[in-house]
């Protein structure tokens, strides 16, 4: 399995006892969707290993307590510590309306009620306080705020994110 058909679910974030049992940490709203999974992929290295799990339940919130195959030691658990955690991008749960996944709109065009189309996205910058889409238009990068508020519709069907952005915003790049 490569990296790029898979999204990034957490990180195995300490040991939970002697018997190999780990903690993972869940980067989701709904830890409780990953409760019952047969098996994960853990980034060992540059690969990804898929992990059987013998069993796990969910731990104070953000985590789930687990116990894989193979994993029944101190030692083995901590070979494992701080490795990020992997499912297939097809266990993502289907959103629909104006919710999306980044990797999702990668690659869509762009839409302005009042401009009209005027790039495509690039990528998705999250490191910022307000996520950012990063459109290209020709050469030109043009750096688009992911607000609610901008944001008309995704339309999944013909690859576009629909906006309505204020005045100046991309007349300013351009």
């Amino acid at each position: 399995m490569r990296k790029e058909e898979c999204f990034y679910l957490g990180k195995i974030a300490k040991k939970f006892s002697f018997k190999g049992e780990v903690l993972v940490y869940l980067d989701t709203d709904e830890p409780e969707l990953y409760e019952n999974l047969e098996s994960v992929f853990v980034e060992c290295g540059k690969h990804l290993v898929p992990f059987f799990i013998e069993n796990s339940s969910l731990h104070k919130n953000d985590f789930l307590r687990v116990r894989f195959e193979d994993v029944d030691t101190e030692d083995a658990a901590d070979e494992i510590i701080g490795n990020a955690i992997y499912l297939p991008l097809e266990m993502l749960p289907k959103l629909d309306g104006n919710k999306f996944y980044f990797h999702e709109v990668i690659g869509f065009e762009i839409e302005d009620k009042r401009l009209g189309v005027f790039g495509k996205i690039q990528s998705i910058n999250d490191s910022t306080a307000q996520p950012l889409f990063e459109v290209l238009d020709g050469d030109k990068e043009i750096l688009i705020p992911m607000i609610d508020h901008f944001l008309v519709s995704i339309d999944r069907d013909n690859r576009k994110v629909i906006m309505d952005l204020p005045e100046g915003l991309i007349e300013m790049y351009l």
